[in-house]
Order: C-alpha cells, then structure tokens, then sequence
C-alpha cells in the first residue's frame, strides 16, 4: 500500500443529482481531547465567531473512520481537526464573512458573481436536502496533518486560504513548488480516502462521509445524514434532533 501515491483526479459529483436522505439516527458526539493522536483547534471558537463550538463533534460513523484513517498513517503523524459538524448561525456567518472577503479582492464582480465565487469555499447556508450544507450534517471533517508534538504540517496553505493552491490537487500540477506539501496532501488524502471518505477537490482539508456530498461523489442514491439541529449553550451542544 502506497499511501504517498499522487492524487488521482476526483468528481465532486453532478451538482443536478439528488440523493435521498434517509436519516439513519446516528448521533453526534463529542470527540474525546484525550485521544493520544487526534489534536484539536476547533478554529471557530478560536476566531470567537458567535454560536461557534469550543470541541469538535461528528456523527458516530465519522469518528470510527477517523480512527481508521489513524491505523493507516505512519505512527510519527497525528490528525489536527479544525471543525467538524457546524450550527446554522455559524454556516450563515462564514457565508457572509467570505463574501466580504471576495468582495474586496475582486471589486470588479456583480453581487451575483460573488455569491458564486464564495459558494466554491464555503457552502450556502441552506438546510434544504438537495443543496445541504455539508457540515450542518455532523459528516464533514476539515482536517490536516500534525507532527507526533501535534504541531501543524506544511500542507501548501493556511486553512481556509481562498486561493488556486487550495485545490487538492495543485501540487499535483506544479509537484516543485513544494514537494513536501505534495507529499503532505497525498498522505492525508490517501488514508483519509481508503477509511472511506471523500475530499472536497477545492480545499484539501475538506472531508465527508455520510452525507449528499459524500453520496455524488461515490455515486449513491442514498445518504445516511440528513441535517442536525443543534442547541448552543456556552458554546457546546447541549441537545441536538434530526431535521
């Protein structure tokens, strides 16, 4: 097993397809900050943005595979999660944050092209099944590779950069200009991949299992994780249901 082999080319699947949803009830938890090789940042809180979550919670399934993912990679590498399951107010407030963000850097846009071009970063706030934000079903993971001290690696750019190297495979295309981020994201694609999760091609920390994301890109009718509804208090999950 090669798990430094170059990142083949990947669909994010046909955007007109609709997996059903068939909520499977699996519940969101709270992953344990004593796993000796899982790190956490959850990045949100850390920028205190309003209703954000100060742990990292997933559905059940999610965190298995992670720790398979863990199994494959090579003992001197941890993972470094950032942010996994994401209330709708937060959804909401990063959609507008990085419009505006957009908007600066390319005044030249209509509103309408903004709204496009903030939509290949971050998903619209929207609850509706067919155009389901990923990360308000607890089965998005945004994750990157951290040393045995659970330091970040250099994987090409910073989380949440807004830019052409974000893609997953940019290093594919242009290997010298940073090979050990290339090497980086082939391993943290390749273990992540072969514990049964799907990666966003235009952000390299982006991962699913579960959800409508994950079910065009593996070409499945169906979805196990519809939409969570979740209670913040002091920002932690209080109760959540399933919407």
């Amino acid at each position: 097993m090669n798990l430094f082999q170059p990142i083949a080319p990947s669909l994010n699947g046909n955007p007109s397809t609709s997996p059903v949803v068939r909520e499977n009830d699996e519940p969101l938890i709270q992953i344990s900050a004593a796993h000796s090789r899982i790190v956490m940042e959850p990045i949100y809180y850390q920028q205190q943005i309003p209703d954000s979550l100060r742990a990292i919670y997933v559905r059940e399934g999610v965190y298995e595979r992670l720790q398979q993912a863990l199994t494959l990679l090579p003992q001197e590498y941890c993972l470094l999660l950032y942010d996994g399951y994401r209330p709708f107010q937060v959804q909401e407030y990063l959609f507008s944050h990085f419009s505006q963000q957009l908007a600066k850097m390319m005044p030249q846009l209509s509103p309408q092209a903004i709204v496009q071009a903030t939509k290949k970063y971050v998903a619209f706030p929207s609850k509706d099944a067919a155009h389901l934000a990923p990360h308000l079903t607890g089965g998005a993971i945004d994750v990157t590779l951290a040393d045995i001290h659970g330091k970040a690696l250099d994987l090409g750019t910073a989380f949440d950069a807004m830019n052409e190297k974000s893609a997953t495979r940019y290093f594919e295309q242009y290997t010298e200009e940073n090979p050990l981020a290339c090497q980086h994201r082939r391993l943290l694609y390749n273990c992540m991949t072969l514990a049964g999760f799907t990666n966003y091609a235009e952000e390299w920390w982006h991962y699913d299992y579960g959800n409508v994301a994950w079910a065009r890109r593996v070409q499945a009718q169906v979805a196990d994780y519809g939409a969570v509804h979740a209670t913040i208090q002091n920002h932690n999950v209080k109760e959540f249901r399933f919407l």
